[in-house]
């Protein structure tokens, strides 16, 4: 954690007054004209946590984003960003950063001197901006670009520059809009370890359509539609809320249709999926008892499970919670 930081006091670690989360949203609403793009929005970001807020194309995700950041104001509501400060709080300079999706450059200066700007107008010395910089871009795989300009970088590197700036300073509240959008695997893995490396001392809101990505990187997830919270909490809690669960298999042999027959008659078995070696088992029932049967099943078919997974996806929670009618 850096000096600015460990200078801000608090109860807890990060300067957030004890037991208050990194962010709360109540009744937050906002209006164009006469269409609502966020309508009675709430949910509370724990502190030391990723948060992925997830939503169709006009969910509204862009303008809650805006608005936090005090890019606009909340036609109703409140919004309390560490502890019990307003967006746009001067108190909060320094403290909260914002990436938008397709961050901007300048392209007249090199790559250090834009980022020490950034950091001096943040209060940094000059040679502490400088190291701050240069742990920066070698963190995210561009400490041998710092002495160039943003011309030579591709639209990936890009991406990954301004993650580097998104994180000068240890703020201790960050939110990522597509942070790895157009990135290749390699370089996006590297993104979602430094995200998971940032949650240790800062609280990380990521804004992304990678379902999959998501699932794997957040502590919670919301569900934004059409301007309202369809669903907060983890993947685990909102698959248990719908009251579905999917039992995903690879076994050594593909299943006949005697054996699918079988595991489709099981009280909770609402469908089974899958092709070759695989196999997916909806279930409607949360309780233990019908994943033991299809197990039970399998055994006595002779087919043992090379793998074994027990849950759902984000992805499914998230097409039964979402409108699909086109904006």
């Amino acid at each position: 954690m850096s000096s600015d930081a460990a200078e801000r006091g608090g109860g807890e670690p990060g300067g957030i007054p004890d037991g208050l989360p990194a962010l709360r949203l109540d009744g937050v609403t906002r209006s164009y004209g006469s269409r609502k793009a966020l309508d009675g929005v709430s949910f509370t970001v724990p502190r030391l946590s990723v948060f992925g807020l997830v939503g169709p194309n006009g969910a509204g995700k862009t303008t809650l984003f805006s608005t936090i950041a005090a890019f606009l104001r909340p036609d109703s509501g409140t919004i309390r960003i560490l502890g019990d400060h307003s967006p746009g709080d001067p108190a909060l300079l320094g403290r909260v950063s914002i990436l938008p999706q397709d961050a901007l450059f300048d392209r007249n200066l090199m790559i250090i001197d834009q980022l020490i700007l950034y950091r001096r107008l943040q209060g940094a010395t000059a040679a502490q901006a400088t190291v701050e910089v240069r742990e920066a871009l070698v963190r995210v795989g561009l400490g041998e670009y710092l002495d160039r300009s943003v011309t030579v970088l591709s639209h990936g590197m890009t991406k990954r520059l301004g993650i580097a700036q998104a994180f000068l300073g240890s703020p201790e509240l960050i939110f990522l809009d597509e942070p790895t959008a157009g990135l290749d695997p390699r370089n996006a893995g590297r993104i979602r370890r430094v995200i998971r490396e940032l949650s240790e001392h800062s609280t990380v809101v990521v804004s992304s359509h990678n379902l999959a990505e998501l699932e794997d990187l957040c502590d919670q997830v919301a569900i934004l539609d059409r301007g309202v919270i369809k669903a907060t909490g983890t993947v685990a809690e909102l698959m248990e809320r719908q009251g579905r669960r999917t039992l995903e298999l690879e076994l050594p042999a593909p299943p006949s249709e005697e054996l699918r027959r079988q595991l489709a008659a099981h009280p909770g078995v609402r469908s089974l999926a899958g092709t070759e070696g695989r196999l997916a088992v909806m279930l409607d029932a949360t309780g233990p008892e019908p994943v033991a049967a299809v197990l039970r099943t399998l055994l006595d078919a002779g087919l043992v499970p090379r793998s074994f997974h027990d849950g759902g996806s984000l992805e499914e929670v998230f097409l039964s919670l979402t409108d699909e009618s086109p904006e």
